[in-house]
């Protein structure tokens, strides 16, 4: 049997090229073959749109980067991808498996009247490829520098979370007053240090001016022993960041009591997918 197949020639082809908000910056060397600037991006395959609309397997993370790696065969190990392009590529691989628009069902704030509205997911990739990230925070005399989360990251802490608060609803539960107050005092304080963790993972580095201190225990420690003032000013670029790179918000207006609104679309991949 000839090891050409005579029906390569029908294989799915890129259906949209995407620049990466990052340029590439975040990613360790080899995690993205070819030119950050114009990425292919495939539709999905039939397998793609199983695994993706499988509730249960979303959970880990392994089935988005399954998916990622499958539509953006550039990107070799999408654990890797940054938190500033992972929304950009998910709404790239939607509009290139479904079309650049979507059916999103909104109730009116003022009649509560249901109605579908069809926004174009092409205003999300025109938004994610003007944003800006704030990688620099100086405190006194030290430069604190920035980096965004991988999705490896982003998924660890997600379902930690995710837990944690499985536990707490548990814990309400427990109907010995004294041992409910301990279990969620526990939980709470752990669900502290996990929010610890998510601010000092993203910090890349802090210069003091004779020394670029680069290792995660010692900024850790750091951040464990500073005046709350020091963790509040690096909290708030953070949050201006993760403000900066939330989905866009598109307007719409009410048909039956004319009601003006935004919304926003979810690209959680969960709910994102579900609707061609």
């Amino acid at each position: 049997m000839s090891s050409y197949n005579p029906l390569q020639q029908y294989f799915r082809q890129p259906k949209i090229y995407i620049g990466l908000p990052s340029k590439g910056i975040y990613y360790p060397a080899g995690a993205i073959q070819g030119d950050v600037e114009k990425l292919p991006v495939f539709g999905m395959t039939g397998m793609d749109e199983i695994m993706i609309r499988t509730p249960d397997a979303l959970l880990s993370g392994e089935t988005t980067v399954k998916v990622i790696e499958s539509c953006v065969p550039a990107i070799k190990n999408a654990w890797d991808v940054s938190n500033l392009d992972l929304d950009l590529i998910l709404a790239a691989i939607r509009i290139a498996t479904y079309g650049h628009n979507m059916t999103v069902t909104h109730v009116c704030t003022n009649c509560s009247t249901e109605q579908d509205y069809e926004l174009d997911l092409m205003k999300i990739v025109e938004h994610y490829s003007n944003c800006k990230f704030e990688n620099q925070v100086i405190i006194g005399d030290l430069k604190v520098t920035l980096k965004p989360l991988r999705y490896k990251q982003l998924t660890q802490f997600s379902l930690t979370n995710f837990q944690l608060q499985q536990r707490i609803i548990r814990a309400e539960s427990i109907e010995d007053p004294e041992e409910k107050n301990k279990e969620l005092a526990e939980l709470f304080r752990n669900l502290g240090e996990l929010q610890n963790d998510i601010y000092t993972d993203g910090i890349e580095s802090v210069d003091t001016g004779s020394v670029v201190v680069t290792e995660r225990p010692f900024i850790r420690e750091w951040i464990l022993n500073s005046d709350t003032s020091v963790f509040d000013t690096i909290k708030a670029v953070i949050n201006r960041n993760k403000t900066t790179w939330e989905s866009p918000t598109h307007a719409v207006k009410c048909e039956s009591c004319g009601e003006e609104g935004r919304i926003a679309v979810d690209l959680d991949p969960s709910n994102f997918f579900v609707a061609a």
